[in-house]
């Protein structure tokens, strides 16, 4: 089972406050033990939404506004792509994350629909194409080091 594990944003990091060298370091060896684990796919942080923009799409239109967005509690910043056995197994995973200091560090973890879960409303035949292209994005993913 994918997952995509959503780090929240807060003030600080909508604020673009870089986090404090132990806690980088905390949160390496964190990401040292999920790839070592051979849990962790990918992950990264995100740039504060001042330096983004949304686009919303509408009858052929597109509505673009800039950032920053005002309700950070709805913002991401940051994320990780797990590959565990269950959803049990993520909540596991995510427990043993590192915080920093007092603030609040929220994850949300979301399954990813895989091809076969659309069995019922697509055809073999698109279903084994997306599986082709998740096979050709893996093996044109980087290499963990070793």
């Amino acid at each position: 089972m994918r997952v995509m594990v959503i780090v929240k944003a807060n003030p600080e990091s909508e604020a673009g406050t870089l986090p404090t060298p132990e806690y980088i370091e905390a949160m390496g060896a964190f990401n040292n033990a999920l790839i070592a684990a051979g849990v962790m796919l990918d992950g990264g942080g995100l740039r504060p939404s001042a330096k983004g923009a949304r686009v919303r799409l509408l009858r052929g239109q597109a509505m673009v506004t800039d950032g920053p967005f005002a309700e950070t509690k709805e913002l991401i910043g940051g994320y990780w792509i797990w590959q565990v056995t269950s959803l049990q197994d993520a909540i596991d995973w995510a427990r043993k994350a590192p915080t920093d200091g007092d603030r609040p560090f929220d994850l949300e973890i979301r399954p990813f629909f895989e091809p076969e879960d659309f069995s019922e409303v697509a055809t073999p035949e698109l279903i084994a194409e997306e599986q082709e292209w998740r096979e050709r994005q893996a093996m044109n993913a980087p290499k963990a080091p070793a």
